[in-house]
């Protein structure tokens, strides 16, 4: 159950809340800079253990009945619910969020995907194959065969989440490969562990065996190489930074272990010329939303504005005016909008990158300066910032900046709005905003991203949801995320 005051927290480990060799380290409120916990340091020995709790743990949950595994995450999602409140102060006080994305997008979301996959767990798992005919041969007399291609779990998953959604993101992971009967290893991350903690001992209190669900926390990254490595580590699930992924894809590939790899994003929003006015305010709102929305820290931001050329001054107007309407202050006022983000080490490396446009020839619109008034003296803010008369090539345009900074480009006609949009080495979410539906769908076809917003910045929550290139690799969300968390095994036998 969340406390109103975690205070220190404990590694939990086989069911067990442990101490941690390493001591621990303050965990900070954003807004604040206040401590808001202490969360443990594991040691390399602590991550094996859990890692061996989790395979003992595995022989057994992996051949529960369905049902069970699906009762299980049921009553988690109940008792995620019956605590939501405190769940949302703590995830507000430890990532920044303001309230009503810590109620609604986090810990809502969290208990939904507990939900969703005790549905999961009931789907079928087994899938007939047509019967194959066999002629006389020198491999024996004629045979027809029967064949069914099964989903089994993969076996113990380590789950190393980001900091931006310390509910719906670990959900998402822990969620689908227990209901498909694997075991799990969690890395939360650095910044924002507690919320972990709190889920775990929801998942404990629901009646998961001990060792089927397993935290460690650390505040370098030797915790989490440990995780990765680990020889009893069968699958890395993964969200974050396309450079972390790339070391933990290293590793995997030398083990041969399964990954599932949800990476950076610098996604473009295409904007055509033929909107009408409420169709470009729609616009203007759906851009906007990085501004907004966990204060730009999320990787589906349209953060990349490809506008035609026509338009472009009424959309920078649009945006600039947007931006410059949203309110900068403690995520528990209820009239925020945008919040701090996460450190003070990221508000420094966004700040940077607004510097960095200003030197490469951008235009600041509005914003590029740290926000100030009464109750911002101390946290993590950055205002809302619009950067104009951007070119390709700078690396502002180029790299993911994962914070309230939007970019503009203009475009001439389709074909050059296509190239400069998969002009990146990016490829997760890109938007495209036009009155002509067959354009819309002609032009998303050929962007290389794993999902396409048309007209809209909403997702279908059945959708596979991944990247191309160097945003991530396989796919989940709905009955997806059952696929990755699962190997195939062909089952083949002699008809009658």
């Amino acid at each position: 159950m969340s406390r109103e005051d975690p205070g220190p927290e404990l590694l939990f480990i086989g069911g067990e809340r442990v101490e941690p060799d390493g001591g621990y380290y303050e965990v900070v409120d954003p807004a604040t800079e206040e401590v808001v916990g202490l969360a443990p340091e594991a040691s390399r020995a602590q991550v094996d253990a859990a890692a061996d709790a989790a395979r003992t743990a595995f022989a057994t949950w992996s051949r529960t009945r369905p049902e069970e595994r699906a009762a299980i995450l049921d009553r988690a999602a109940a008792l995620i619910a019956r605590d939501a409140e405190a769940h949302t102060r703590l995830a507000r006080r430890e990532s920044g969020a303001t309230t009503a994305t810590a109620r609604g997008m986090q810990v809502a979301v969290a208990a939904a995907r507990f939900r969703r996959y005790a549905r999961g767990a009931l789907e079928p798992v087994e899938r007939a194959l047509p019967p194959q005919v066999n002629e006389a041969g020198p491999m024996g007399p004629s045979s027809v065969l029967g064949a069914l291609a099964v989903r089994r779990p993969v076996g113990v998953v380590a789950c190393v989440t980001s900091y931006n959604n310390p509910w719906a993101n670990p959900a998402g992971k822990i969620a689908p490969a227990l209901a498909l009967g694997n075991t799990v290893v969690v890395k939360p991350a650095p910044q924002d562990p507690l919320s972990v903690y709190a889920m775990a001992h929801a998942l404990a209190e629901a009646g998961v065996p001990d060792g089927v669900v397993n935290v460690v926390t650390g505040s370098l990254p030797a915790v989490g190489e440990a995780v990765v490595g680990s020889p009893e580590v069968d699958m890395v699930s993964f969200t974050g930074s396309t450079a972390v992924g790339q070391a933990i894809g290293a590793v995997c590939g030398g083990m041969l272990k399964r990954q599932l790899m949800e990476l950076g994003g610098k996604g473009a929003a295409l904007v055509f010329d033929d909107l009408d006015d409420r169709a470009l305010a729609a616009a203007v709102r759906g851009i906007g939303t990085t501004f907004s929305f966990y204060s730009g820290q999320i990787c589906t931001a349209p953060t990349r504005v490809l506008v035609q050329r026509a338009i472009h001054d009424r959309l920078v107007a649009g945006l600039a005016g947007y931006a410059g309407a949203l309110t900068v202050g403690h995520p528990a006022d209820r009239g925020t909008v945008v919040g701090p983000v996460v450190s003070a080490a990221h508000r420094d490396r966004v700040e940077g990158y607004v510097s960095l446009g200003r030197d490469e020839g951008a235009r600041v619109v509005t914003g590029g300066e740290r926000p100030d008034g009464p109750g911002l003296e101390l946290g993590f803010y950055v205002a809302p910032t619009l950067l104009v008369d951007c070119a390709p090539g700078m690396r502002v345009v180029r790299e993911e900046i994962f914070g309230p900074v939007v970019v503009v480009l203009p475009f001439d006609d389709e074909d050059e709005a296509v190239a400069l949009a998969n002009d990146t080495d990016y490829g997760l979410i890109d938007y495209v905003w036009s009155g002509d539906m067959a354009r819309a769908f002609r032009v998303a076809g050929r962007l290389r991203s794993g999902g396409v917003g048309i007209n809209t910045i909403g997702r279908n929550m059945e959708a596979p949801f991944g990247g191309f290139k160097r945003s991530g690799i396989g796919r989940d969300v709905g009955s997806y995320a059952l696929h990755a968390y699962s190997e195939l095994q062909a089952l083949v036998w002699p008809g009658g």
